[in-house]
C-alpha cells in the first residue's frame, strides 16, 4: 500500500485503492479522480484536466513519483455534463452560469437541469457525440504518454455518461435514448474508443453508479446487465458507487452501505468489482475482501482525515509495512 497524496492547487482527490491480483500486481494503485477530457467537461473551472499535449509533462512528474515509492498511478476520466461548470465545494458548490464570469454553457443527452431552476444544458447532438467519444480517447492516449497504468471512464454521480444511463435525465428518442440498450450506447462506445489505444495489458476500469435510488431511475439491476456487456468490451473491474444523479434522492447510508453492490455485480457477472463508500479501517477492508464481496477497496475521504492511513492500517493488520526513512525512529515497535 501507499500513502494518499493531494494535487496541490486543485479541487480533485487521490485516493489509494488495495489491488489483488488481478489487476496490477497487488501493488498499491493511486488514482486521480474526475480529470476533465475537456475544457467544458469540468465540473469546477479549477479542475485537473487532460485535453491538452500541454498536460502530459506535468502529470508524468507525479506518475514518476508514484512508481519509485514502489506504486501504480491510475486516472479516472471524466466529463461532467449537466453539472459541470460549478464553483468549488468549500464555496458553496453553486452553479456558474454560461455568461458568468469562469462559467461555460453544458452539455447533457437532454436539456434538463440537474436542479429546478438550474442552467439549462445544451442537447448533445451527432456532432457532439463524436466529440465525446474522441475527447475519452485522446484523453487515454495522453494519459498513456504520461505514464499511467490505469484508466478510469466515470460513468458515475450524475455526470454524462451517468446522465445518458439514467431515464431520469435521459429523455432522447433517437439512438441513444430510451431502450436500455440505447442509453448504454454512449458509454459502449466510450469505452471501445478507449480500449483502441489504450494497450490490452493495461487495466481498464468502469465508476457507475450502481442506482439512482429515486423510482423510475437507474437500478442494481440495469447495472448487473450493463456489467454483462462491458466485460466482453474489456473492462476489467466495475468501481460501484451509488446515486448524484437527482439533487433529492433518499440515501441510506452507513458503514459499507453500498457493498451489498459490489457484492451482487461480482457475483452475479463473475465482473471484477472495486467497493467504497464509509469504508473506513483495515478491518472492515479485510472482511469484504474476505468475503468475496469485491475485489479491492477504493478509500478517498479516509485519507483526507488520516494522511498515514496506510501505516495505520498495515499496524493493525500485523504487517511490517516499510515507513518513509524520515518517521522511522516513530514506528512502533514491538
Amino acid at each position: 500500500m501507499c500513502q494518499y497524496s493531494s494535487v496541490d492547487g486543485f479541487a480533485n482527490d487521490w485516493h489509494l485503492v488495495h489491488l489483488g491480483s488481478r489487476a496490477v500486481g497487488g501493488a498499491g494503485l493511486i488514482f486521480t479522480e474526475a480529470t476533465a477530457v475537456s475544457p467544458e467537461g469540468r465540473i469546477t473551472p479549477d479542475d485537473l484536466g487532460i485535453w491538452s499535449d500541454a498536460h502530459i509533462p506535468e502529470l508524468a512528474r507525479i506518475t514518476t513519483f508514484i512508481r519509485q515509492q514502489g506504486s501504480v498511478a491510475g486516472i479516472q476520466l471524466a466529463h461532467a455534463g449537466r453539472k459541470a461548470s460549478h464553483r468549488r465545494p468549500w464555496e458553496g458548490g453553486s452553479p456558474i452560469g454560461p455568461t458568468e464570469e469562469r462559467g461555460w454553457q453544458t452539455v447533457a443527452p437532454s436539456p434538463l437541469p440537474f436542479a429546478e431552476g438550474g442552467p439549462i444544458p445544451t442537447e448533445l447532438d451527432d456532432a457532439g457525440l463524436q466529440k465525446i467519444r474522441d475527447d475519452f480517447r485522446a484523453a487515454a492516449e495522453r494519459a498513456l504518454s504520461a505514464g499511467f497504468s490505469v484508466v478510469e471512464i466515470h460513468a458515475a454521480h450524475g455526470y454524462l455518461l451517468h446522465e445518458f444511463l439514467s431515464p431520469l435525465s435521459n429523455h432522447r428518442t433517437d439512438a441513444y435514448g430510451g431502450s436500455f440498450d440505447n442509453r448504454v450506447r454512449l458509454l459502449l462506445e466510450v469505452v471501445r474508443a478507449v480500449r483502441r489505444v489504450w494497450p490490452d495489458e493495461l487495466p481498464l476500469f468502469v465508476r457507475i453508479s450502481a442506482t439512482d435510488w429515486t423510482e423510475g431511475g437507474w437500478t442494481v439491476g440495469d447495472s448487473v446487465a450493463l456489467a454483462g456487456l462491458l466485460k466482453p468490451e474489456g473492462v476489467d473491474l466495475i468501481d460501484c458507487s451509488t446515486g448524484g444523479n437527482v439533487p433529492r434522492a433518499t440515501i441510506p447510508t452507513g458503514p459499507g452501505y453500498q457493498v451489498s453492490f459490489a457484492d451482487r455485480i461480482r457475483n452475479e457477472t463473475g465482473m471484477p468489482t472495486g467497493a467504497v463508500g464509509l469504508i473506513t479501517s483495515a478491518d472492515q477492508a479485510e472482511a469484504i475482501l474476505a468475503a468475496g464481496q469485491a475485489d479491492l477497496i477504493m478509500l478517498a475521504r479516509a485519507f483526507l482525515r488520516d494522511p498515514f492511513f496506510p501505516l495505520h492500517a498495515a499496524q493493525s493488520l500485523g504487517d511490517d509495512l516499510t515507513w518513509p526513512v524520515q518517521y522511522e525512529r516513530a514506528k512502533p515497535r514491538p
